[in-house]
């Protein structure tokens, strides 16, 4: 009955939100697979400016800051940014691996789940100054909005500046690193660290009890959103085999084809 009683007040709208941005990431990945990887001239949208421009930070924001808003629903914050942890360490290095060992350009160093995991890191340390000093939330609230916010403008501004080092410290800042070797997926702290501030405030402030704020969805609804609700709540697994997963297919695809050619 508990369990029942869970499922039902479940935020299911934020699952449905983070499945639609890893449908379009998904998807942006098969596409580049396709162009740029196997050399096949379709999906030209990715050298569009308007699809960097918008459509791209919208999937970022939309995955950041649902996992910002998530954040706030958690009991241990320091045990899921432990696992995040561990799991980023464990790509970077796998991707490191494979880069050495296939010459495949798939290294990555510092991504969106090195975000995720610098952003729940953060948060659970808000939580224990908040509970230790006796903070009041609506001040937390504006306090973080006001560092989000400006952590955004930061980051937008770090873009227009002709910046560059060969420090690799100032990698996950977002700064330009000359001699850094070529990465697969690169994602700053500035601005994301601040859109997943952001969420956490909404978070805080719009799921206080922790529940669905739509909790009489249609049946039509349910038909559509419980297969993006579904990859929605399994995020972190089909983030990190997909790439894998749709390289190895297309792999085989073109191999065969060149080979009954």
């Amino acid at each position: 009955m508990r369990e029942k009683r869970l499922a039902k007040d479940r935020a299911w709208e934020l699952d449905f939100l983070r499945g639609i941005a890893l449908i379009m990431m998904l998807f942006m990945h098969t596409s580049w697979d396709f162009r740029y990887e196997f050399s096949v001239d379709i999906f030209s949208y990715l050298e569009a400016d308007w699809f960097w421009s918008f459509v791209h930070p919208v999937i970022v924001v939309l995955f950041v800051g649902v996992s910002g808003i998530c954040c706030t629903f958690s009991r241990s914050n320091v045990k899921r940014g432990l696992r995040l942890l561990a799991v980023t360490l464990a790509f970077n290095i796998g991707t490191l691996i494979i880069y050495k060992v296939t010459g495949i350009p798939c290294l990555i160093i510092f991504n969106v789940l090195s975000v995720l995991t610098c952003g729940i890191f953060l948060y659970a340390l808000i939580q224990f100054i908040e509970k230790k000093t006796g903070a009041d939330p609506g001040a937390v609230n504006l306090i973080m909005g006001l560092v989000g916010l400006y952590i955004v403008i930061c980051g937008c501004e770090i873009g227009y500046m002709n910046y560059s080092t060969d420090n690799l410290i100032f990698l996950p800042i977002g700064f330009s690193i000359e001699g850094a070797p070529y990465m697969a997926d690169y994602m700053p702290l500035f601005p994301w660290l601040g859109v997943f501030l952001l969420g956490c405030v909404i978070g805080r402030s719009c799921y206080k009890d922790k529940k669905t704020l739509f909790a009489n969805k249609g049946k039509a609804m349910q038909v559509i959103s419980r297969p993006v609700e579904f990859i929605g709540r399994h995020s972190l697994i089909i983030y990190l085999a997909h790439q894998p997963v749709i390289y190895g297919i297309l792999f085989v695809i073109f191999w065969l084809i060149r080979s009954s050619q």
